[in-house]
């Protein structure tokens, strides 16, 4: 069997969609003592270590023939800003030397890492592609919209695929039909509270109310940042991108709420079965974070194939 590790594992996307790929991950390593705790309680038959991956260890890790790897993103994406000089960002990006560690004691046949887009104009990018290079691997970027590969969510991301051959190796990725956000959403679910309340930012009212002239009684919206303008979006096309923190809200008719750490999880793509915390603001920030399980699994079946 194929076998795998996962670096900054979070909740699992990796390893679940490793899993469903029929790839056997033999350890995961992850940061936050919480993450390391729900991802052992979804695959209690993978090697745990909860450390730094800077002062990893690669000696006391499994040999394995893929390396699965998110590093942080925070650093690099738009989103959050990267100005220079913040510390909590430098050290955001430094993450992404950790793997370049491992495949340096390992040499696996292949990697693949996970990043935004932007992480290709990143300062030290040309230098963290030479470290590669030289230890023999080719490099073949892919930047894919989730959603493609059958996500019910549009999740731009980039797959780094290093492998140990004679040109980059791009994957022939599967185009699926869009799965519309309806698939996973609730309407007879959640905590419901009236739009037209005291306190309600007069800004919200006017994206109901546009979003309403375009989409009728039913639709999403984001609650919290820009996002799909002023408007909202239609519940019959794939959600936005799910965030760590709240960020989308239902609309029915009069009500709205915000959307469940469920149905975060199945715009992810994870099982239903899940194991999570009760606590919704630790499961939407791993959710945030994750790799959508089916888009790993897509990745790596792909990477399979054409090896």
């Amino acid at each position: 069997m194929t076998t795998a590790i996962d670096l900054f594992a979070g909740l699992g996307g990796w390893s679940t969609g490793a899993r469903a790929a029929g790839v056997q991950v033999l350890w995961a390593a992850n940061h936050w003592p919480v993450a390391v705790e729900w991802h052992s309680a979804n695959h209690p038959e993978t090697q745990h270590v909860c450390q730094d991956l800077h002062q990893a260890r690669w000696e006391q890790v499994p040999s394995h023939d893929i390396l699965l790897a998110s590093p942080c993103c925070q650093g690099h994406a738009k989103a959050r800003g990267k100005k220079s000089g913040n510390p909590e960002h430098d050290a955001s990006r430094s993450t992404a030397w950790a793997p370049v560690s491992a495949l340096e004691f390992h040499r696996p046949q292949a990697a693949v890492i996970e990043n935004v887009p932007e992480f290709t104009d990143w300062l030290l990018y040309p230098a963290w592609l030479q470290a590669i290079q030289a230890m023999g691997y080719q490099c073949a970027p892919h930047i894919v919209d989730c959603a493609d590969l059958g996500v019910p969510q549009h999740r731009v991301r980039l797959f780094m695929v290093l492998t140990r051959s004679r040109a980059p190796l791009m994957l022939q990725l599967p185009q699926e039909r869009h799965v519309p956000a309806s698939s996973f959403l609730d309407f007879d679910a959640g905590r419901w509270s009236q739009i037209e309340k005291p306190g309600r930012a007069q800004a919200t009212l006017d994206r109901v109310r546009n979003g309403r002239q375009r989409f009728g009684d039913r639709f999403i919206m984001p609650y919290y940042g820009k996002g799909s303008g002023t408007t909202g979006r239609d519940i019959n096309r794939p959600i936005g991108t799910i965030t760590t923190l709240d960020r989308w809200a239902l609309v029915d008719g009069d009500r709205m709420r915000m959307l469940s750490a469920n149905e975060a999880l199945a715009a992810m793509s994870f099982p239903a079965d899940t194991l999570r915390p009760d606590n919704h603001r630790l499961t939407m920030h791993m959710a945030g974070n994750a790799v959508p399980p089916l888009a790993g699994q897509r990745v790596i079946e792909a990477l399979l194939l054409a090896a």
